[in-house]
């Protein structure tokens, strides 16, 4: 219970509440904290923070895991060498502000927790950690004396200060550095200077493929050195890399072949960017280093990638194997998944397009059996004629037979409408896409036709069994109107059973010679007419009446042209009747026909056909499009993940960047280090001996320490952050000790 004096100074002083721990911060402390012996209480030393905050497995690419040891002088407010749980509730509380990355920053420079950075503080740990061999800069200068006085008026920063102040350090640094090689004053480096000045200023930011081709930049310009222009234009590329990831993702979603040039990124830039607008020279190096394996100018996704993930590694690249075993479970389960998700798109348009191509054969099958019943009459006497024309056979069957009549074997057609119309559609696409030109998106008309049989012919395999169980329940009508009502009416299955395997397939040859030429007909005529009269193209997409007056259009002239295959089908499959003429074959029927009907018998039913294949496409693309738009499909559960993890799933799909599936104290930790070697390229880091160094310079470049030397660094890194922090706390400007700490891109 609080004392009365606690109280009254609570009242009048006010008192701080930290932040209560969360279950799983307390489980994160509690994992990687040990028991201090003298207290007995949970504590983390520095190794126990790098532990949490920078898991092992992940990418250390550019920024190296014990340079994550820095952040530990912020955690240790109470500069004890140890954090409580308090300690690290109070520091994740940190990471989950909106500038977490600048605040961290400035809580390293505020050394007495005041609530400003002091110039001696800075300056006394800028030197502690900035590496031997860097290139000087300037804190006397210019630039520095804006944001902190003259040498005379120090003036001490506030945090919006120090954030704006590191916002610009970087380019001043550029600047500075330009000016240290160009001696002579003459507005030009060396490619190598130019190579050096940005490993040192912004190697912790780029992707090796940058870093390795750097002193390529002299070959954008006529020039064999490098311009200070040219180097603005780079800095500027690459501070803007959001932005450029943004306008490339939506040049190429609007390119068929998903390629873009340059004239297309500064278009779109126009139309994105409202002042942020792309140099010409910057354009040309962001295509010089994108396009160095690919020359020609049109650039894909892949070539783009290699500029815009600063995690790109060279396919030479081989990690350890306790990475390859993590990335392959990773792209395991990513497999995986994938595959489910395919199995899942493809039932779920399986299932819609079955859907929709039956709703669209239920509205047009009346036609389809006036259709029928016209090429089945066989007589041109006018006393045996059933029906005079196509509307005086509809209205016959309502009299005789009643509305239903006119959907006697609906059923059947049906059920062969799914695998016919998934037969029809994923061969056709199949074989299209085989021949279609990656480049530009044309394919050869021959092999537009070829594509469109094929489809034609897979599909026979399904529908012909179908078509003739159909067709002889739509005419059972008929036969019991000629015989007096005599004729028994017969049920599907009875036909099937009667017909057989062999007979299911009876008139195949002449379902072959329809459906191959209808659906070479068909889909050329129906891509063409989205393309060349609607004018369908990657900037333009069509509407749903656009869509369905393209297929309505396209299957005019493909039922209309493949009538006389039709009616030869139909004869051929359609029961003969006592007293009239038995077909033996494809062709015997043909010469039947034309000998004892003419030529006109073989376009019976046509203008029948066309009114039922115009109207069965436009009604079957019509539910399709409803169909998707009410049911669409979707991946509920991969949304948490995505927002948990902080991807980038636009980004992602189009680009192939990899997804940030680290925890959040890692990722905020890493955005705060990259936000410090601004400052100096070792910021962080453990200084190695001279052996260590002088092999880091001859085979690593970001030197990488192996065996005892690694060991050694690790061990470096705690006595390294008690330096570091010594320095804070004293007022002395003595130099720093060997094991000061530095840092690496």
């Amino acid at each position: 219970m609080a004392t009365v004096t606690e109280a009254v100074k609570e009242s009048l002083v006010g008192t701080t509440i930290e932040p209560e721990a969360s279950a799983q911060t307390k489980a994160t402390f509690e994992r990687h904290a040990h028991r201090d012996p003298s207290s007995g209480e949970l504590v983390m030393k520095e190794e126990d923070f790098v532990s949490a905050i920078a898991p092992e497995g992940e990418d250390y690419h550019k920024i190296k895991r014990e340079q994550y040891g820095i952040l530990f002088a912020v955690a240790d407010r109470r500069r004890t060498g140890h954090l409580t749980l308090q300690d690290w509730v109070t520091f994740e509380n940190l990471l989950a502000k909106p500038d977490a990355e600048y605040e961290i920053a400035f809580r390293l420079f505020d050394v007495e927790g005041t609530g400003i950075v002091r110039y001696d503080d800075f300056h006394r740990l800028y030197s502690l950690n900035k590496g031997e061999s860097s290139i000087p800069f300037d804190w006397d200068g210019e630039w520095a004396t804006l944001y902190m006085g003259g040498k005379k008026r120090r003036h001490d920063l506030t945090y919006p200060q120090f954030s704006q102040m590191l916002r610009g350090l970087q380019g001043e640094r550029v600047r500075q550095a330009f000016h240290h090689f160009d001696r002579s004053g003459t507005g030009y480096i060396e490619p190598e200077d130019f190579e050096r000045i940005i490993l040192e200023t912004a190697g912790h930011k780029l992707s090796d493929h940058i870093l390795e081709n750097l002193a390529t930049l002299g070959n954008v310009s006529t020039s064999s050195k490098v311009s200070y222009a040219d180097v603005r234009a780079f800095m500027n590329v690459m501070r803007d890399m959001d932005l450029v990831e943004l306008i490339i993702r939506n040049a190429a979603s609007k390119s068929a072949d998903r390629k873009i040039t340059r004239t297309e990124f500064l278009n779109e830039a126009a139309r994105i960017a409202q002042f942020s607008l792309f140099t010409p020279m910057e354009a040309d190096i962001l295509f010089h280093f994108a396009g160095l394996d690919e020359p020609s100018g049109r650039l894909g996704l892949s070539d783009f990638i290699k500029v815009l993930d600063p995690t790109w590694r060279h396919p030479s690249f081989r990690p350890d194997l306790d990475v390859v075993a993590g990335v392959s479970s990773k792209a395991a389960t990513t497999l995986g998944q994938s595959i489910v998700k395919k199995v899942l798109e493809s039932a779920h348009h399986f299932g819609l397009g079955s859907i929709a191509g039956a709703f669209g054969a239920f509205m047009v099958y009346p036609i389809d059996l006036v259709k029928t019943r016209m090429q089945n009459q066989r007589t041109q006497r006018v006393g045996e004629r059933l029906y005079q024309n196509s509307l005086d056979c509809a209205r016959k069957v309502l009299k005789n037979e009643g509305f239903r009549g006119l959907y006697s074997g609906v059923l059947p057609q049906l059920i062969g409408v799914a695998p016919e119309k998934a037969i029809k559609l994923t061969v056709n696409d199949l074989v299209r896409a085989r021949f279609t030109d990656k480049a530009t998106g044309n394919i050869w008309w021959p092999l537009e036709l070829f594509a469109g049989g094929s489809a034609g012919a897979c599909q026979v395999v399904f529908t012909n069994p179908l078509e003739i169980v159909k067709i002889r329940l739509q005419v059972q009508g008929e036969v019991a109107k000629s015989l007096g009502g005599a004729a028994p009416r017969r049920s599907a299955i009875w036909i099937v059973k009667n017909l057989g395997l062999v007979g299911l397939y009876r008139g195949a040859s002449a379902c072959l010679l329809r459906d191959v030429p209808f659906s070479a007909i068909y889909f050329p005529a129906y891509n063409h007419l989205k393309r060349d009269y609607f004018g369908e193209s990657a900037h333009k997409k069509l509407g749903i009446l656009q869509i369905l007056a393209s297929a309505a259009l396209a299957g005019m002239p493909a039922a209309y042209l493949t009538t006389p295959c039709d009616v030869i089908k139909t004869r051929l499959q359609v029961e003969a009747r006592k007293g009239e003429t038995r077909y033996v074959g494809l062709r015997h029927c043909a010469s039947t026909i034309y000998r004892d009907e003419g030529l006109a018998a073989f376009f019976k039913g046509g203008a029948a056909r066309v009114l039922r294949s115009s109207p069965q496409f436009a009604f079957t693309l019509a539910a399709y499009e409803l169909l998707q738009s009410a049911w669409p499909i979707s991946t509920p559960a991969s949304a948490p993940l995505a927002a948990t993890t902080g991807a980038r799933p636009a980004a992602a799909a189009l680009l192939g960047l990899p997804p940030a599936t680290a925890p959040l104290p890692y990722l905020r930790s890493r955005n705060a280090l990259k936000i410090l070697l601004d400052l100096d390229e070792d910021f962080g880091r453990v200084k190695m001996p001279a052996a260590a160094a002088a092999a880091a310079a001859r085979g690593r470049p970001w030197g990488v320490l192996s065996g005892a030397n690694a060991s050694a660094s690790a061990s470096a890194s705690a006595s390294a952050s008690r330096s570091a922090k010594d320095g804070l706390s004293s007022t002395s400007s003595s130099p720093p000790p060997p094991s000061s700490l530095s840092s690496s891109s």
